[in-house]
């Protein structure tokens, strides 16, 4: 919150859940602490990114002004997740009587005499636990105790994908995601596949009274060696 001697603005950072291909919104809330009528403009490094309603406006005397800062929707996420675009909202006492179809440039252009306060606000991106976590996308479509449950392979393939989605793809990219997607479902059908077969052999060895433990305990290892074998693969 910045208290100046005209507004009182809440928040001082935007913050947008950041999501690609949705337009998201926040607000401002702009409390007006005089007895005076206060003109009010919001300006933006990056114009063409965001819609501010109202962009200028009257806050009337003791009272409150909300602000609707939208997002247009982004077809790719920021570098390192970070955004560097900023807001400056400047206020200055206006007439009474007046409104927002009075106000003019000029009534914020100091040169010409007038006290014009500013604020500068920065943007923030919040990520959820859902948005970050790329195991979450196609846990249905899997069979729960394979293979993608806790393999780093599988996230981590996912993940690329992800991110080539929001991107053109090149020739190049396009076959690596078709390798990589070919390789994780033969993971997973072998690794069914090899469970199934465990499976069996459990319930023979249960019926001849352990005879076939030491084919169980060579199953068991091979699985381990197939999934050694995927993770250094990834």
């Amino acid at each position: 919150m910045s208290t100046g001697d005209l507004l009182t603005i809440d928040p001082l950072e935007l913050k947008f859940p950041f999501e690609l291909r949705k337009q998201i919104s926040c607000s401002l809330q702009l409390s007006n602490k005089t007895d005076n009528h206060v003109a009010f403009k919001v300006k933006t490094t990056n114009p063409k990114k965001y819609c501010v309603r109202p962009n200028t406006g009257i806050v009337l005397p003791r009272s409150t002004c909300e602000v609707i800062v939208t997002m247009q929707a982004q077809k790719e996420a920021p570098a390192d997740m970070q955004c560097k675009d900023k807001f400056l909202l400047q206020s200055v006492k206006a007439p009474d009587g007046v409104t927002a179809k009075d106000i003019t440039a000029e009534m914020f252009n100091r040169e010409a005499g007038n006290v014009v306060e500013e604020c500068k606000l920065r943007v923030v991106y919040v990520f959820s636990h859902q948005q970050t976590s790329p195991s979450q996308e196609g846990s249905e479509l899997v069979p729960r105790g394979s293979i993608s449950d806790n393999s780093e392979f599988v996230m981590a393939a996912r993940t690329f994908m992800d991110q080539l989605d929001t991107q053109d793809k090149s020739p190049e990219a396009k076959a690596l995601i078709t390798k990589l997607t070919d390789e994780k479902n033969k993971a997973i059908q072998q690794n069914n596949k090899l469970r199934q077969e465990l499976e069996l052999l459990k319930h023979e060895s249960s019926k001849s009274g352990g005879n076939l433990s030491f084919m169980f305990v060579a199953l068991i290892g091979l699985i381990g060696l197939i999934m050694g074998y995927i993770m250094k693969r990834s």
